[in-house]
């Protein structure tokens, strides 16, 4: 395979809209399954108390201890974390919206930086503009994957700063309006959370809490995660893979990613029966069984890489005004 130097290119729309379609009309019954999950908030608030509770128990220990705490305990909190704030983007947790946004500024506190509400008005334009570089935050920048290229040690360094170039991506999306009245409440939410944090703890425990929310969605084996989902690891066809391997537990089942495009107004906990409803739709697709085995693969195999993305510029059926705000996609609907 030769060496990419640019993004695979589509000129259909996004795929999932289309296979919802035939899905809900062969298995009308996945319907029962489109809910929301209030559990999730127990989550939210078991994960939030382990990552304040470890914080507290690190600040008389060794620094090194804090490394080694946050690679084998604080990524796997706070990647959960990351995934309750996804399932509250959704609204998957209360009917209400606000309780919704409010659930997700909690499950954000442990994570340093204010990124909750940020991150709900983005993935909304993921799902409905997957590949749209103007819409799409979770596309690299060109210059990013340019920049990385097939390296294995950029790919490591790209990784392991994800949450940086994550972070810069929504410069790019002028059609969304980047700030409102949430985003302040995030931000003042969070510099209050950090500020209590370092004044009764010490500025020694951002060590834990900084690494733990790095590690949690970069260079660590959940950080596979990012790769599993919208890579190229099974030729250019298939845009979207699955992970069905152990650390969906920590995962919440978003490794059931075809699943959850598909249908993103089911729940975490009911994913796994999604499948198997409609498992003729899925076993015939290309997935993953080892974020650990995945993550090698990345940074070893030089036919990946940072350019091992489909871009488009069809949205669809759908037009988006100028500084529009998220709106639900067609399967979010059903």
């Amino acid at each position: 395979m030769a060496t990419r130097t640019s993004f695979n290119w589509s000129d259909e729309h996004e795929p999932h809209k289309s296979r919802t379609k035939v899905i809900i009309k062969e298995h009308p019954e996945i319907r029962s399954l489109i809910g929301r999950n209030p559990y999730t908030f127990l989550v939210i608030l078991l994960c939030v108390g382990v990552q304040i509770g470890l914080t507290w128990l690190l600040v008389s220990q060794a620094w090194w201890w804090s490394v080694i705490a946050a690679y084998c305990i604080g990524a796997f909190a706070c990647h959960t974390l990351y995934v309750c704030i996804h399932e509250c983007s959704h609204n998957l947790v209360f009917k209400n919206k606000t309780l919704n946004i409010i659930s997700s500024i909690i499950a954000n506190l442990p994570m340093v930086f204010p990124s909750a509400v940020s991150f709900t008005k983005y993935h909304m334009k993921h799902h409905s503009y997957q590949g749209v570089e103007e819409l799409d935050a979770d596309m690299p920048f060109r210059w990013e994957a340019k920049l990385i290229n097939n390296s294995g040690f950029g790919k490591a360094v790209w990784l392991l700063f994800y949450p940086i170039f994550q972070g810069l991506r929504p410069t790019r999306l002028k059609e969304i309006k980047m700030f409102d009245t949430w985003t302040f409440i995030n931000f003042g939410v969070q510099i209050s959370f950090m500020a209590l944090v370092i004044y009764f703890l010490g500025a020694k425990s951002l060590i834990y809490l900084t690494l733990s929310f790095f590690f949690s969605v970069g260079l660590h084996p959940l950080g596979a995660r990012w790769i599993q989902e919208h890579f190229l690891t099974h030729g250019d066809h298939q845009e979207t893979k699955s992970y069905y391997g152990p650390l969906n537990v920590f995962n919440l089942n978003v490794g059931y990613h075809n699943e959850h495009h598909d249908f993103p107004s089911v729940p975490w906990n009911k994913l796994p029966a999604l499948k198997k409803l409609a498992t003729e739709h899925y076993d015939n697709l290309g997935y993953h069984t080892s974020y650990t085995g995945l993550l090698v693969q990345f940074l070893t195999n030089k036919d990946l890489s940072v350019y091992s993305r489909t871009a488009r510029s069809n949205r669809g059926k759908s037009t988006l005004p100028k500084k529009a705000e998220p709106t639900q996609s067609l399967s979010e609907s059903l």
